[in-house]
């Protein structure tokens, strides 16, 4: 199953306090903050790559597609504080891991 563009317009929308884009890929989309790409919608569902600096937040696994790593599943979209500091915590792990 697809993600629908409503879900993505409404995950989109409860991001829009950052600067995130968003690329299409096989009916599913990417998302990067400032160039980093720190998860994805999957299935109608948020879920950004499990870092040291995410563990925290005690998200849920979840698998994106067959045969990906495991993902954290967010499941709280409402928060957008909290959406916000999982966003930013996973791409501070992530841009440092670069380095």
């Amino acid at each position: 199953m697809a993600t629908t563009k409503e879900y993505r317009d409404f995950v989109l929308e409860q991001l829009s306090m950052l600067d995130i884009t968003c690329k299409s890929m096989m009916g599913e989309y990417l998302l990067y903050c400032d160039g980093i790409l720190f998860g994805g919608i999957y299935n109608n569902r948020l879920l950004v790559k499990i870092v040291s600096s995410n563990e925290k937040y005690h998200m849920q696994e979840a698998i994106p597609y067959k045969n990906a790593k495991p993902m954290y599943f967010v499941d709280d979209l409402d928060n957008s504080d909290i959406l916000r500091d999982i966003v930013l915590d996973t791409c501070e792990s992530l841009s440092n891991q670069k380095k």
